[in-house]
């Protein structure tokens, strides 16, 4: 059994942060409703590289974060559909949802209405800025919250360069993963009180958790690291560095650890003085010793020094692009990719990535393909007690969409 075998969740969520909470929690048994609106399916849906999955609302963006789920597509703003979705509600465990601000308190959703139909009820809202605040009502999204919470200025080479954005989404998936540890903290927390919780998590804090380091640096010194680029200021053993035919990022943090990178680029005696050296030391000679770094990298390629200096236990490794990682042997030896059964096009994805773990029994999988706009609304509508020819008339009047599997 999974360890949330028997987990119904309601996912209100789109684009990014909430999918990937909610898929997590499905990869390990949850059972996800994401219920999208009729007339306004999650944005995802047409983005990506393939025309085909695009037509179809299943692309590739949101193929990442959307199998092992159930699709219902049902409009909240209406009588029938309110109807409809607190009769789920009273047979949930785990809401989620990301609208921006109060939009569901407004429809008569919010979390204290559905605490009075389901009082064990977990509702996690993921916003912005949080619930509360000056700019609680204000909407974001990764890009945005970057710029925000001071992360973009981290980034870049110099001081007074402007502000960069990290290419992933970062803080949509820390925002995703931060959420799926909240919820599942608050279902252990109901085994022992029998109750439910709220849970309130702002991107903007996520982001801040993301940076503790220097969050906690700046409110001691008043001021933030100034951005470095690829070269850590006095570590030289801490940088990336271009090689005979590609770069290579070096993580020499430890003392020994640098003894033995100058061992490896065979400057043994400078490596026997390191060993005996202060920080405060390391540091004033840390542009002679990037200088002796330089003078020898680029006598040998990329993946030969990375095999050589992981075998003198300095973390090392060629600068890869994606298709190179996801070649590699190390990665079809994990479990962090897996197969969702057919591929749903010939140029979209025949697998995904699932979970950063595995456990020794019972861990992460996938068990189904991400589904289509509706697929499974009609088996929703019918466990809950609606007649076929309720369910046709909440159809023909556009509460509902029935889509195929």
């Amino acid at each position: 059994m999974q360890p949330f075998s028997g987990i119904r969740v309601l996912d209100l969520t789109h684009v990014y942060a909430g999918p990937f909470a909610t898929y997590q929690l499905a990869v390990l048994g949850a059972e996800v409703i994401k219920i999208e609106p009729p007339n306004c399916p999650d944005m995802t849906r047409d983005e990506g590289s393939s025309e085909g999955l695009n037509a179809s609302l299943t692309g590739i963006g949101y193929m990442a974060h959307a199998a092992c789920k159930q699709s219902l597509a049902l409009n909240l703003a209406s009588g029938e559909g309110k109807e409809v979705f607190l009769k789920l509600v009273a047979t949930a465990d785990v809401l989620v949802q990301n609208y921006a601000g109060n939009a569901l308190d407004r429809l008569g959703l919010g979390a204290e209405d559905l605490e009075k139909i389901n009082s064990r009820l977990i509702h996690c809202s993921m916003t912005g800025y949080g619930r509360t605040g000056p700019k609680s009502e204000d909407p974001a999204y990764d890009l945005v919250v970057q710029a925000y919470s001071g992360m973009m200025y981290l980034n870049g080479w110099e001081p007074d360069a402007p502000p960069l954005r990290v290419g992933a989404p970062i803080i949509d998936y820390g925002t995703g993963a931060q959420a799926a540890f909240a919820i599942s903290a608050a279902l252990f927390q109901r085994e022992k009180t029998g109750i439910g919780q709220r849970i309130d998590l702002s991107m903007t804090d996520a982001s801040l958790m993301m940076l503790t380091a220097h969050v906690t640096e700046t409110i001691a010194s008043g001021t933030a690291s100034r951005p470095f680029g690829n070269e850590q200021p006095g570590r030289p053993s801490n940088s990336v560095y271009e090689t005979a035919d590609g770069w290579i990022a070096l993580a020499g943090y430890t003392v020994p650890q640098f003894s033995a990178l100058m061992r490896v680029l065979d400057y043994h005696d400078r490596a026997d003085e390191v060993l005996g050296q202060t920080k405060a030391q390391l540091t004033q000679s840390a542009e002679t010793d990037r200088g002796l770094i330089l003078a020898r990298i680029k006598d040998k390629s990329a993946a030969v020094w990375e095999e050589q200096f992981n075998a003198a236990q300095v973390p090392a490794a060629r600068v890869r692009r994606i298709e190179e990682t996801l070649a590699e042997e190390q990665i079809s030896s994990r479990s962090v990719l897996q197969s969702y059964g057919d591929p749903l096009a010939e140029d979209g994805p025949d697998k995904l990535p699932v979970a950063a773990f595995s456990f020794a029994h019972s861990g992460p999988r996938l068990t189904g393909p991400p589904p289509k706009f509706g697929a499974n609304s009609y088996d929703i509508l019918t466990e809950l007690g609606l007649d076929d020819r309720t369910i046709q008339r909440l159809a023909e009047s556009g509460d509902v969409v029935l889509g195929t599997t």
